[in-house]
């Protein structure tokens, strides 16, 4: 298929527009990690990476592809949400790159992304998603012919939680500190009782972040646990949040399908817990690795080719960055036609027309 160039805002990386389950159609491109030890991103360093390496990396792109500029149809960018700074960074070469070749420009919401990618490289049809990553966690579903966030965090995002507490056990971010946290808790023997905080359909993270901040430095020093038995008892904690919440969502729809995007979602221990409750129910789960499930710009491609496809263009006075640009913010029009998913951006909700029906 034609292809889209994609820039995500934590790196600018080179996506396929025709991109099928099974086939090789895109090849997420990087530069080497900009993160500090025990700090993570901070936004002025990544916006400076960014600035330094976005046009080496625009080229390589191209030369990988076979492409040069009169071939690429248009140019998608992460229009939010994230950290301000690399996202204006991000913004600004797309609006510039888009005005130089005379392409059409798309600004992707980058939580749509997440979610259409998955569905597109898993199959998924109808799916009760859960959205997990350092700056998210919702359950989202659609029904009555719009998707939904059915239930949320009230505080912070579960992958928040993960990097925070790493810094707590000063547990190494290289690759990623929710990595290093699933590799040491597959040692953990023990599980230590923590606080389970489940609202409704919502959760809450803060309090259990707050709880083993406070006890895990006298439990470790009287040797009542090893920082192996924190990590696993941590992760089972929070991921049982999620299931739970997670097949409430599906009771309430009658879904049986489950699909886990966020960068969160690549952590084989959660993709195992929520594996048997699906099983259980009878349902399938859905779930990437970390090629997809971790920001990329083969996701924001996508996402901007289905937009592309369906005449959608963002203007050059409306692609400013919006930190904030949640899914209750910005929304996708799905249309069913010719077994393909044809998608917009809208400030309304996200509506999905019935079979057959256009947009």
């Amino acid at each position: 298929g034609a292809p889209a160039l994609a820039q995500q805002g934590t790196g600018i990386h080179r996506g396929w527009g025709e991109l099928l389950p099974g086939t090789s159609g895109s090849s997420p491109l990087s530069p080497p990690p900009c993160f500090f030890p025990r700090l993570g991103f901070l936004p002025g360093h990544t916006a400076r990476h960014h600035r330094a390496c976005l046009l080496e990396l625009l080229a390589e792109a191209l030369r990988e592809a076979g492409l040069r500029p009169c071939d690429v149809d248009c140019v998608a960018f992460t229009k939010g949400p994230g950290m301000g700074a690399p996202l204006a960074v991000v913004a600004a070469v797309a609006r510039t790159v888009a005005q130089l070749w005379d392409k059409p420009l798309l600004g992707v919401n980058h939580c749509v992304g997440h979610i259409e990618m998955g569905r597109l490289v898993t199959g998924a049809r109808d799916p009760i998603v859960l959205y997990v990553s350092g700056g998210n966690t919702q359950v989202i579903a659609y029904s009555q012919r719009r998707y939904r966030i059915f239930g949320e965090t009230i505080d912070i995002a579960v992958g928040n939680c993960l990097d925070r507490f790493a810094r707590v056990l000063k547990i190494s971010n290289d690759p990623s500190p929710g990595y290093n946290i699933e590799q040491m808790a597959k040692k953990g023997q023990k599980l230590v009782e923590l606080p389970y905080t489940v609202k409704g359909m919502d959760v809450s993270f803060s309090g259990i972040l707050s709880h083993i901040e406070e006890v895990s430095h006298k439990m470790l020093a009287s040797g009542e646990c090893t920082p192996e038995d924190l990590c696993f008892s941590l992760q089972e904690t929070v991921f049982a949040m999620l299931v739970e919440i997670t097949e409430r969502a599906m009771a309430h729809c009658g879904s049986q399908e489950v699909l886990i995007v966020g960068g969160v979602g690549c952590n084989l221990r959660l993709q195992e817990m929520m594996g048997i409750m699906c099983a259980e129910r009878g349902a399938k789960l859905f779930a990437t690795d970390e090629r997809f499930c971790i920001d990329n710009g083969a996701m924001i491609a996508q996402a901007g080719w289905e937009m592309f496809r369906s005449g959608q263009v963002t203007a050059l006075e409306d692609s400013w960055i919006t930190q904030r640009y949640g899914m209750k913010v910005a929304c996708e029009v799905l249309s069913a036609k010719a077994g393909k998913y044809q998608c917009c951006l809208l400030h309304a909700a996200l509506v999905r027309p019935h079979q057959g029906s256009g947009v």
